[in-house]
């Protein structure tokens, strides 16, 4: 199953193993349990520290354990973690195996700390790009924490499963048997919401740290290289972002990144944080500001208020909070979401395999997802309210060529109709004024992007589409507060520039911190 390349590389990295593994495997005769004893059987022979036993008794076939000689429980997968959860399966040996997991030590303890019985169910498809993250996340608190377990269940191999439970977009996690969470998690946040407590501890550590001379608030790309360009400046630097990676970790294919000929979006993301991570750079994660309280004069100290409750301060701070998936905002919308309404097709494309679906939105983006489910669906209508589609011509032409899909031009999505448990039509207004119907089972939204600004409203001057305003140095309209990224006017969103949006704006808060004279002013009061 592996190419020989693969091997080389999978072969290095289990040199790395501390102690044997054994890979504890219950199959069945059908292909897929076939194919899994190929892949674990080619796995175990590049190690002498890695076993194969087909003793196990678990209840899902084909599924396997990782575990530790002599431990009665591992990690288990009842997928074959091929595709993007390759990665995941990886870890998953070299944790069991001692290799400690990338957490802070603060982090270590908290997992190691919760009290409780925690089973854990992750449903992913082997083409989801966001279900790794989780994947990995609980793979790795379950190796800290003997309490906790984790089955990486893959939605294609256990259809019946995912019927019975109604999964219509992945990655969705049970625990106990009952919804926990879907989409993107780091351990952070899955901890959070298993340790009540924990926001506020990670909140008064932030309290009394010294103000910065640039706060970053993002951690996408404008971020992250906002963040490496003031570091090397030996300036004290500090980002705090939600998430690292921003929108780019929802990408899938990256063919444009110079000198990067291709890459996804979670190992760019992965590249970005790492990166940034090498320089002193105060990284504040799992965190979001709802307020921004400028200095009331030049050279003074801005605010940034956290939603946790801190506020952090800084003489200069770089706004790359980017941007997130424009919604219809018609009725049905919210009501079916993950029922039938979706917004990442290599995601939850799978699910739809056999079905009729839509997709809103003729850019790049509406047209790349039609083409895309085309291939697994049974057919695909795409709705353009305008006259023509905004895409690429190369990509109307592929998307013109393929035989199951109908584009619909002047159709402007009106409503989306469902059974009260599942989408199962969407109504839209043509060109005529006239209200049409079309029975579906999915609706895949791709209309674009709407910059992350509503915090700043009133604050700093805003255009009328909501993106930050900034001049030829990325300076918005109050001294001392500069922008980058997707969230600004800067033409053209696009991670190139973004990242070189990012260093524009570092370069021009070090300009400003060497030019106007510190002002002593106080903090502002929590």
């Amino acid at each position: 199953m592996l190419q020989d390349n693969i091997k080389t590389q999978l072969k290095g990295y289990l040199a790395n193993l501390a102690h044997p593994i054994v890979l504890e495997a219950s199959l069945d005769h059908s292909p897929k349990g076939r194919e899994m004893h190929e892949l674990l059987h080619e796995v175990a022979a590049l190690s002498d520290k890695v076993h194969v036993s087909e003793t196990g008794e678990a209840i899902r076939r084909p599924s396997f354990e990782i575990k530790r000689e002599g431990a009665k429980h591992g990690v288990a997968f009842a997928a074959i973690p091929m595709g993007h959860e390759f990665t995941s399966f990886i870890l998953a040996m070299l944790q069991v195996g001692g290799h400690a997991p990338k957490f802070s030590d603060d982090l270590i303890a908290q997992i190691k700390a919760l009290p409780g019985q925690y089973t854990f169910e992750t449903f992913v498809s082997l083409s989801c790009q966001n279900c790794p993250e989780v994947v990995q996340a609980l793979n790795a608190m379950s190796v800290i924490n003997p309490n906790i377990r984790n089955v990486t269940i893959d939605g294609g191999l256990f259809q019946d499963e995912v019927a019975e439970k109604n999964i219509m977009s992945v990655p969705q996690v049970y625990l106990n048997g009952e919804s926990f969470g879907s989409g993107r998690m780091d351990a952070e946040q899955i901890l959070a919401k298993l340790d009540a407590d924990a926001p506020k501890r990670a909140a008064a550590k932030l309290k009394d740290v010294p103000p910065f001379d640039v706060l970053i608030i993002g951690g996408g790309p404008a971020g992250a290289s906002a963040a490496i360009y003031s570091a090397r400046k030996g300036l004290r630097t500090g980002i705090v972002a939600d998430r690292f990676g921003g929108q780019v970790m929802d990408t899938a294919g990256i063919e444009n990144f110079i000198s990067i000929k291709e890459t996804e979006g979670p190992k760019l993301s992965a590249a970005l944080e790492a990166h940034v991570r090498q320089y002193d750079v105060d990284v504040i994660s799992s965190q979001r500001v709802k307020e921004l309280f400028p200095a009331s004069r030049p050279g003074g100290l801005h605010g940034a208020a956290l939603e946790s409750g801190p506020i952090l301060h800084a003489r200069t701070i770089i706004i790359a909070t980017g941007a997130h998936w424009r919604q219809l905002g018609v009725p049905g919308e919210e009501e079916y979401r993950n029922k039938g309404v979706a917004y990442c097709p290599h995601c939850d494309g799978p699910f739809y395999k056999g079905k009729r679906v839509a997709v809103a939105g003729g850019g790049n983006s509406g047209v790349e997802a039609a083409i895309d489910l085309a291939g697994i669906v049974s057919h695909v209508t795409l709705l353009q309210r305008g006259s023509r589609l905004k895409a690429d011509k190369v990509l109307q032409d592929k998307l013109l060529s393929l035989p199951n899909v109908t584009v619909l031009m002047e159709a402007l999505t009106t409503r989306i109709q469902g059974n009260g448990k599942n989408v199962t039509g969407l109504t839209y207004r043509g060109g005529d004024g006239a209200d049409h119907h079309i029975d579906l089972e999915g609706v895949f939204v791709q209309i674009g992007l709407l910059p992350n600004t509503d915090w700043l409203r009133g604050t700093l001057k805003l255009s009328d589409y909501g993106e930050i305003v900034v001049n030829d140095h990325g300076a918005t309209s109050v001294p001392g507060i500069f922008a980058a990224g997707d969230a600004t006017t800067t033409p053209y969103k696009q991670i190139v520039i973004a990242v070189g949006d990012g260093a524009k704006a570092s370069l021009s808060a070090f300009d400003y911190l060497i030019r106007v004279p510190v002002t002593d002013e106080k903090r502002v009061a929590a």
